[in-house]
């Protein structure tokens, strides 16, 4: 009977050679992320433009079909609802500045993408400034990212 199991010098080959190839692909797979990370960033900033200028139709593009969005109170909220809501708001009502910081992590084609944002605006007559912590999970799809979720929780301290 012969002995089918790879020999140890063997296992080490095999080894190197994963190890080299993986090696070999960490630049690409680092520029990848690094080119995804500038899209993702550059899309949430293009959502905090188009809320802005309360421009449902470059939000509503942004948006998937099923996004889940929760508000800071807790709510949830679809896509045609917030859309609604953009289109009903005064233009003064609720400011969204661009976010102070955002960092990208990547799942495969998955992107989640968390900061701090700051709120300005006026709630029954009184003026405020909020800063929000925000996460918002993407999916790339073909040549575009869309929203799946996201959710704003207001930083108290």
């Amino acid at each position: 009977m012969s002995d089918t199991k790879p020999s140890t010098r063997c296992k080490l080959k095999i080894l190197c050679v994963l190890s080299l190839t993986a090696a070999l692909a960490m630049p690409v797979l680092a520029q990848d992320n690094s080119e995804g990370e500038s899209m993702v960033v550059a899309i949430e900033k293009a959502w905090n433009q188009a809320y802005k200028s309360r421009d449902g139709k470059a939000l509503g593009a942004l948006l998937h079909d099923s996004v889940v969005l929760v508000n800071d109170d807790g709510s949830l909220q679809s896509k045609s609802g917030f859309l609604t809501g953009i289109d009903n708001a005064k233009p003064s009502a609720n400011q969204q500045e661009n976010p102070e910081s955002i960092k990208v992590r990547f799942f495969g084609d998955v992107a989640i993408a968390t900061g701090v944002f700051r709120q300005s605006g006026s709630e029954n007559g009184k003026a405020f400034v909020r800063r929000n912590r925000f996460v918002d999970t993407w999916i790339h799809k073909g040549n575009s990212w869309q929203c799946v979720a996201a959710s704003a929780t207001p930083i108290l301290k």
